[in-house]
């Protein structure tokens, strides 16, 4: 293999983008590891579809998502990271390196993997929703609830998540609906007890969204009660949608030990994987906080282990 001209060698890869990835380059390249990174399907993850980040330290003004990924990503390269705007197709963790496989035609040899593919938040489906993503419309109520202060909201979903983020914005606006397809929450009885007695939390039962109204912003929702049939527009300024996320790991099932969902498992305090030179940071294996400042926390600590290992391999050898 190594006599094919599309086989490369490298010290670290790095599959996936996000704070988390662009961090732990930015960590792997000033320590020299020559890092190489594949962006993936959507370079700069999530971010790419946030529209202000008022929340990362740093952006006293807030900053636009985009933007601050291409912050991130001028920082890496600056520091002399390869950035390859392809996508990881294949992996090999079965030996050391590691075989990688991308969608530009190349293979890589790996001595350390870090993988930051990010997740990816779960949709209605709605042509309105996905036009006003990011005008009105959010995944992420921590994220963009306090554009949303004195407002008034409606969020999707009947889990554990859709109950924090509807406790979430109730403390920030005017009247939260909590739009519930079924005839009660799924949440942990401890959540529901909360939402009830959130004065401010209107609980919709049986109740689904057909649209989100508004042309340049959102105005309103449409929803149907399953029950009755009933149809009616609610004016809100904000809509949510919190039915889960999916971490984008598929390619890692059946070598790298995840949980039901698909959110890789590290080992306590730590980045790394149960194979040993794999490291994973970010949304790809944080199903609690995923947050931006938390994934490139991950990014750096996936970078230093990654660096001691190598290090250990070196002076092992």
């Amino acid at each position: 293999m190594s006599n094919d001209s599309n086989v490369e060698k490298v010290k670290v890869l790095i599959i996936g983008s996000g704070p988390a990835g662009y961090t732990a380059a930015i960590y792997a390249a000033r320590a020299e590891l020559k890092p190489m990174m594949y962006a993936g399907f959507q370079p700069g993850g999530q971010l790419m579809i946030t529209n202000e980040v008022e929340n990362y330290p740093g952006y006293p003004e807030g900053i636009m998502g985009p933007k601050m990924m291409e912050d991130f990503r001028k920082q890496a390269e600056r520091f002399g990271t390869e950035i390859r705007y392809s996508t990881v197709t294949e992996v090999d963790l079965s030996n050391r390196p590691f075989i990688v496989k991308a969608d530009d035609g190349k293979t890589i040899e790996a001595e350390a993997v870090i993988i930051s593919t990010g997740a990816s938040a779960k949709w209605l489906g709605l042509e309105s929703e996905q036009r006003l993503n990011g005008y009105g419309v959010s995944a992420c109520a921590v994220c963009d609830g306090y554009f949303y202060r004195g407002q008034e909201v409606a969020i999707v979903g009947g889990g554990d998540t859709a109950a924090e983020e509807a406790l979430y914005l109730s403390k920030l606006c005017k009247k939260v609906n909590m739009l519930v397809r079924k005839d009660q929450l799924r949440a942990s009885i401890v959540m529901q007890r909360r939402v009830e007695a959130a004065e401010n939390i209107n609980i919709l039962y049986n109740h689904e969204t057909l649209e989100v109204m508004g042309e340049k912003e959102v105005e309103g929702v449409k929803v149907k009660n399953n029950v009755t049939g009933e149809e009616k527009i609610i004016p809100v300024t904000g809509f949510f949608v919190a039915i889960g996320h999916k971490p984008n790991t598929d390619i890692f099932k059946g070598q790298l030990d995840m949980d039901e969902v698909g959110y890789l498992i590290t080992k306590s305090d730590s980045t790394a994987t149960n194979i040993e030179g794999v490291f994973a940071a970010g949304d790809a294996q944080d199903k609690i906080y995923r947050q931006a400042v938390t994934a490139a926390g991950t990014g750096c600590m996936a970078a230093l282990e990654a660096e001691r290992f190598l290090i250990g391999r070196e002076m092992g050898a």
